[in-house]
């Protein structure tokens, strides 16, 4: 974790496009409710073979455009290059100067399409090709892996081909279990990675909803914090009370060792993220020090 500690904190919100007007109505005040607090940025997600580009687009700009630094997901699987590139151009055009590059996913369907960029460290290439360097490249991280890759050897190399074809910082896919990022942080670090490696956090708020996209990412539930969740059944106000306190202890124990900031996936919701960012402090951010 020493070199983690050299890098400036920073903390983002993460949000997906609504789908409907009132879910447009319902993120513009949690986005308020969040903005507030002062984060660095905030980000937008991006559909598989970019199924909500659209929507992505429309809540970016509408961020951009009232002031809050927002970084769109761009994922490169069944895209072209010059549709990359035109989005890349209106981002730019409109202020946007951070860009979360990935692999993306095909939706079903698809079949082999899998556009001109076939992997994340190809988009983040491409990108800088297009643009040089206006734009900060987030790329994601996996402390637990990424489900598809063959072997753990080959997602840290995977890893380190994103970050020398020119990224910034990397976020991570959640987790809640903190060796398994301090783990990866002493891997990476190893073969040479010099880039912020910030933890994304998912706060616990729905049994059901959190196993079936852990089960989906390939994020590990421990076991003692599955089996408490069952035990709560139906009672949603235990859930949120434990998992507010385990997410905060994970948070504490990852700012005390130097993580250079978190990142809320929000789950376009404001009152789980925030508990922790309270209990935190971090509306005191340049009180936090290592």
């Amino acid at each position: 974790m020493e070199t983690q500690k050299q890098f400036k904190r920073r903390f983002s919100f993460e949000f997906f496009p609504p789908k409907t007007e009132e879910g447009k109505a319902k993120l513009q005040v949690v986005r308020d409710e969040l903005a507030r607090r002062k984060p660095d940025f905030f980000s937008v997600t991006y559909g598989a073979g970019g199924s909500t580009q659209e929507r992505t687009i429309d809540a970016v700009l509408n961020f951009q455009d009232q002031g809050i630094s927002t970084a769109p997901h761009l994922s490169c699987v069944g895209s072209s290059k010059q549709e990359i590139a035109s989005l890349l151009d209106l981002y730019k055009e409109r202020g946007v100067n951070r860009i979360v590059a990935l692999r993306g996913d095909l939706p079903s369907g698809m079949g082999g399409s899998a556009g001109e960029l076939k992997y994340a460290n190809e988009l983040v290439e491409f990108i800088r090709e297009h643009s040089g360097n206006h734009f900060n490249i987030e790329v994601a991280a996996y402390p637990e892996f990424h489900p598809q890759a063959p072997s753990a050897e080959e997602d840290l190399i995977n890893f380190k081909r994103k970050v020398d074809a020119g990224s910034n910082s990397a976020i991570t896919q959640y987790f809640y279990n903190v060796d398994s990022y301090f783990y990866f942080i002493d891997r990476v670090e190893a073969m040479g990675v010099n880039i912020p490696v910030v933890p994304g956090i998912m706060p616990i708020t729905n049994y059901t909803n959190l196993v079936r996209f852990s089960d989906m990412c390939g994020a590990e539930i421990p076991r003692w914090i599955r089996k408490q969740l069952e035990a709560y059944g139906d009672d949603k106000a235990s859930i949120l009370k434990f998992g507010e306190e385990v997410v905060t202890r994970m948070c504490e124990q990852l700012i005390d060792a130097g993580a250079p900031g978190i990142h809320f996936y929000s789950m376009n919701q404001a009152e789980p993220s925030l508990k922790i960012w309270d209990n935190l402090g971090l509306s005191d951010k340049e009180k936090i020090k290592f």
